[in-house]
């Protein structure tokens, strides 16, 4: 059997130990924008026809301009980040490699499920979260020169200026971009890889064709052309975080990283914070590996009477 692991949401499981309905709880375990971007009008064909090789395209185009894709770099899209974490691992021989840690748990998984053995040292691969999940810690291109090497900036959007995408240049790297977490739209499953052509190669044998659904394509290339809102929605991440801040600080927290997606402090005890916050039907994230760590996403405008009622 496929040993759980550990990650945020799980709404189900916290009605059946605290009660509610899922409309009444608040989930701020996952990081994901609580106001995505507006979903445009998706026409029929990206519905019941296969997708063609020209929404493709569009997107790829649409994603090149967002984020600055170095020309000699080729992208490949897939049904979410995870996918691509999935698979990476396979487009090389299986070795040592390096995972600095604590951070997101399924590129372990994924690179011990190929036969790669997890090394605290020098190694053939190296993966990096950027910005980490979850403490926010920020990587320099200087560290980073493993032979193989996976720069994981699904949470990257929030801080621009602060990417490694020109690394995507370099010969062995791939760079991850995750789709649900800023623009808030997790369930259309979007993520893509950045970098070397030889390894997206693999990853485009590996995923199979068709590998991103219509409507997810026509939603991607809309949002990706909208810099205007991902500018306006940085603003409001960043003044809803300080907001937060303020709040579970307040209340005697210490916060000791995150993004403007999500924020982790230390409290006294995790557990009993969680606990008390389900009271209220308010779902937050805690780590088995620090007890007294609790990290928490952004309410939407209309649920922060929720949230500080259960403080």
């Amino acid at each position: 059997m496929t040993k759980t692991r550990d990650h945020g949401g799980g709404i189900d499981a916290a009605i059946a130990q605290y009660g509610g309905t899922r409309a009444q709880w608040l989930d701020l375990s996952t990081g994901i924008n609580p106001v995505p971007y507006p979903i445009p009008n998706i026409s029929n064909d990206a519905w019941t026809a296969l997708p063609d090789h020209g929404a493709f395209d569009l997107l790829y185009a649409r994603a090149r301009t967002f984020w600055n894709i170095p020309d000699t770099a080729d992208i490949i899209g897939a049904t979410g980040a995870s996918a691509i974490i999935a698979a990476l691992p396979r487009t090389a021989p299986a070795g040592q490699v390096h995972i600095p840690g604590p951070t997101y748990n399924e590129h372990g998984a994924a690179f011990q499920a190929a036969g790669w053995q997890i090394s605290e040292g020098t190694s053939q691969a190296m993966v990096a979260v950027h910005p980490n999940n979850p403490d926010g810690h920020l990587w320099t291109k200087n560290t980073l020169d493993a032979p193989f090497t996976i720069i994981d900036e699904s949470f990257a959007d929030v801080t621009p200026d602060q990417s490694l995408i020109h690394l995507a240049a370099r010969p062995g790297t791939v760079v991850l971009k995750s789709f649900g977490k800023f623009w808030g739209l997790a369930g259309v499953r979007l993520g893509f890889a950045i970098g070397d052509p030889q390894i997206i190669a693999q990853l485009r044998d590996l995923l199979g064709p068709w590998q991103i659904s219509g409507p997810a394509l026509t939603i991607g290339a809309e949002a990706l052309s909208d810099p205007a809102w991902a500018d306006q929605t940085r603003k409001r991440l960043d003044k809803d975080a300080a907001r937060l801040d303020a709040l579970v600080t307040g209340h005697g927290a210490v916060l000791i990283g995150g993004t403007s997606l999500f924020r982790l402090y230390k409290v006294q005890n995790a557990q009993a914070a969680q606990d008390q916050l389900a009271q209220h039907y308010v779902w937050s994230r805690i780590f088995p590996y620090a007890p007294d760590w609790l990290r928490l996403g952004l309410p939407p405008a209309d649920r922060w009477a929720q949230l500080e009622a259960a403080f």
